[in-house]
């Protein structure tokens, strides 16, 4: 198990530099204030999450610890949204339409919105 938690803290630490690097990339086309690079990010995370997971599903060519490790851990660190891409896409292929049309506003929305309640949480407590 603590082999395990190595290999996730390593790939997540991967991630994270990896997300660093192309962010920042995507600042040099910032684009009328839109987030590029953030949107390149999630984009590529997932794509890589779905090329993964059916390298592991589909071909069975991933043991599931190698598979945790570069979805938990490198894509964890590198964007949490290829998560979302991938249970979202797992809800319309099981047509279950409304639970994906209601976890896209839900996400978004509940991300937003804590957002926006924790810089006021913080002010609060901390000040401006």
């Amino acid at each position: 198990m603590l082999q395990r938690l190595l290999w996730i803290a390593a790939a997540g630490a991967l991630g994270s530099i990896c997300r660093y690097f192309v962010s920042g990339l995507g600042t040099r086309w910032h684009v009328s204030g839109f987030p590029v690079g953030t949107l390149a990010v999630n984009a590529i995370g997932c794509l890589l999450f779905g090329a993964v997971w059916a390298m592991a599903e589909h071909r069975n060519l991933l043991t599931s610890e190698v598979r945790v490790v570069v979805l938990v851990g490198f894509l964890g660190a590198f964007t949490t949204f290829s998560t979302f891409g991938f249970e979202t896409a797992q809800m319309i292929r099981e047509s279950q339409h409304g639970l994906a049309v209601l976890n896209v506003f839900a996400q978004n929305g509940v991300g937003i919105a804590c957002v926006f309640l924790g810089e006021a949480v913080f002010l609060r407590f901390v000040g401006e």
